[in-house]
């Protein structure tokens, strides 16, 4: 067994991963990043899309760029406001104008290629294709075992560990005691990925009587749309057709809004629920993004939240290691999650409030257009949903 040792091993090589690396780094801090995925397979992963801006502050004010050469302002698209559609009709909330803030469209496929050259240009410690990772000792001195991509064993010891291993965390469990609180919603997106041009500018969530839909965008001739469905839909017997069918459907109303369309070449179902798991530190354990909790997907939060704890995580582990006292770790849960709460009761507002249910009556449907219609009538229901989406600014 090959034995090293670092500062701090982070276990989850995504973008929340790589931030945390890459902010720790900055601050003189030696770090060991493991993954068993390999680079390609989380290049290729299509995944969401939509920056706040102080994750696209944190992207260009950290050095994850050369001066000048931001890829984020450059190969994103900046959305001011996004289109809220319901009883046919489209109504555009202006970020800027109610906030003074923007949102940027860019694919989390391109943030963690945009965070891995950045670690791999300041030398990096990073391993892919690793396998069998077990963290020991995280009350102790912790050390990390594994199977690395040459087939050998490894071991790091370390002060510290960062669990950004996502949903499927091997982090996770070692929380003791620790509560779990989660939310499990009746119905999944149907996800397309087509070869089409744009069919709008920006953003465009609409609710309508036979369900969610979501018009999305990736690049000029490609483009990311979703539908609500059920979970257990199995997307292998949806042709072409039937897809934009039903696209067309619950986006067509009495202003003549059509779809581009064009060739699916992705089409895939996405569960999800709410998940929060607290305390985020255990020991000399600290968890990240969706280790400790996810969102569903309606708020654009989760790639967001990520990175707002690794924010905190570096500026928590900084002080701790500086100062030689584990006793200033204890702020981080209560700093991560008084954002993720925030973040939580967001995306739950805009999941029930856009989506239907089987179990819904007339009331239900008849308020939630009450909801959608008082919310844009009002500036301060605009101004609500524009600083929510745009996100909190960190103070």
């Amino acid at each position: 067994m090959t034995r090293t040792s670092t500062q701090v091993v982070v276990v989850g090589g995504g973008p929340a991963g790589l931030m945390a690396s890459h902010l720790l780094h900055r601050a003189g801090i030696e770090t060991v990043v493991l993954d068993h995925r390999e680079v390609q397979q989380i290049q290729t992963t299509h995944r969401a899309g939509i920056l706040e801006r102080d994750s696209v502050r944190l992207l260009t004010e950290t050095g994850v760029y050369e001066p000048g050469a931001e890829r984020v302002l450059t190969h994103g698209d900046r959305h001011g406001g996004i289109d809220l559609r319901f009883a046919g009709r489209s109504h555009r909330v202006d970020f800027e104008r109610l906030v003074g803030a923007s949102v940027w469209l860019y694919p989390q496929t391109e943030v963690f290629s945009d965070l891995h050259r950045a670690r791999t240009r300041d030398g990096g410690d990073l391993r892919y294709g690793v396998r069998d990772v077990h963290v020991h000792d995280v009350l102790t001195t912790p050390r990390v075992t594994f199977t690395g991509a040459d087939g050998a064993p490894h071991e790091v010891t370390a002060e510290l560990v960062v669990g950004a291993d996502g949903s499927r965390s091997v982090c996770r469990d070692l929380v003791e005691p620790r509560t779990r609180s989660s939310r499990q919603y009746p119905f999944a997106w149907f996800g397309i990925l087509c070869e089409a041009p744009k069919s709008a500018p920006e953003l465009v969530y609409t609710r309508s009587d036979r369900g969610f839909a979501l018009i999305s965008q990736r690049t000029d001739s490609l483009q990311r749309m979703y539908f609500q469905c059920d979970p257990t839909e199995d997307p292998s017997t949806w042709s072409d057709a039937r897809i934009w069918d039903e696209l067309q459907a619950r986006t067509a109303g009495e202003d003549g809004f059509s779809l581009v369309e064009g060739p699916v070449v992705d089409r895939s179902v996405l569960p999800f629920r709410s998940f929060v798991q607290t305390p985020m530190r255990h020991g000399n354990l600290l968890l990240a993004g969706d280790a400790a909790h996810t969102v569903p997907p309606t708020g654009a939060k989760g790639l967001n939240l990520a990175l707002a704890d690794v924010r905190v995580l570096a500026e928590v582990v900084e002080r701790a290691l500086g100062k030689g006292d584990p006793d200033l770790l204890d702020e981080y849960t209560d700093r991560a999650l008084a954002r993720v709460w925030k973040a939580q009761h967001f995306s739950y507002w805009m999941t029930t409030m856009l989506h239907r249910s089987a179990a819904d009556s007339d009331f239900d449907e008849a308020r939630q257009l009450g909801e959608l219609d008082t919310l844009v009538s009002s500036e301060a229901g605009s101004t609500y949903l524009a600083e929510g989406y745009t996100g909190w600014p960190a103070r």
